[in-house]
């Protein structure tokens, strides 16, 4: 398979100080949507995940269907630049029409690069209540849907007591209309999109790393159901795509 990369890193999250800590964030400048130089190739993947391996990258359970329904209808009322609007079909940036009628995360599938993942209110925790997740790095929906925070986490050797009090804090305080990002930075060997891994079968070190995967994580609450959604833009660049500050900063192990 064709690899699909973007040409370039758009920021550098290990140098800014409200990124390179956990959970820090910066508030979103523009759309939470983001249209790139993948956005044809990657919409093109997940259309052939979602015809191949659907129930692996698709969840929607009972208590989020309310929530899927508000975030396709806010995300047709309000689309970044380069889409149209006519009637029940959006013509894409790449110039596909795409019908606006059907399950909603599917819908939201042909549009957006991002993956989305819905969390609900539970009694002590947000809970992964539905996901679209076409892209994920190391990770596997159906073991972490129906998970609280603290659970869907416990693979992460830092996510400790301190840090999980303060993500939940900030899924509490995010307020509608002004969603928070933040961005990790991850060493891999091969630039596949689709790399999941179970929680028993965690990813091998990436040697030699040769690509470099960042996922841009946007936070945002809906109005009416109140549900936060979780979006992920994933990049991934070649080294020789970084410049040289990104690189020479960079803390990761990195083989050219």
């Amino acid at each position: 398979m064709t690899a699909i990369l973007q040409g370039r890193l758009p920021y550098t999250p290990w140098s800014d100080p409200a990124l390179s800590r956990m959970p820090g964030m910066r508030p979103v400048e523009g759309h939470w949507a983001i249209v790139d130089d993948a956005y044809q190739p990657q919409l093109a993947e997940k259309a052939r995940l979602l015809r191949a391996r659907r129930d692996d990258v698709l969840c929607l359970l009972p208590e989020a269907e309310a929530a899927a329904e508000e975030l396709r209808a806010g995300v047709l009322a309000d689309l970044p630049p380069g889409f149209a609007r006519t009637g029940a079909q959006i013509l894409r940036p790449d110039g596909v029409r795409i019908d606006i009628d059907g399950p909603p995360l599917l819908v939201l599938s042909r549009l957006l690069q991002e993956d989305l993942l819905i969390l609900t209110r539970g009694p002590r925790e947000h809970v992964l209540s539905a996901g679209l997740l076409c892209f994920p790095a190391s990770w596997t929906l159906s073991e972490k849907i129906g998970r609280p925070l603290t659970r869907i986490h416990r693979p992460v050797p830092d996510y400790d007591a301190d840090i999980a009090h303060r993500v939940q804090r900030m899924f509490d305080r995010v307020q509608v209309g002004r969603p928070m990002w933040r961005a990790n930075a991850l060493a891999y060997a091969r630039p596949d999109l689709n790399q999941p891994h179970g929680e028993a079968d965690p990813r091998p070190a990436s040697r030699p790393a040769r690509f470099l995967r960042s996922e841009r994580q946007t936070v945002l609450r809906l109005p009416r159901t109140g549900a936060v959604v979780f979006t992920v833009h994933t990049y991934v660049v070649r080294l020789q795509a970084l410049t040289a500050e990104q690189r020479a900063t960079c803390p990761l192990s990195l083989t050219a």
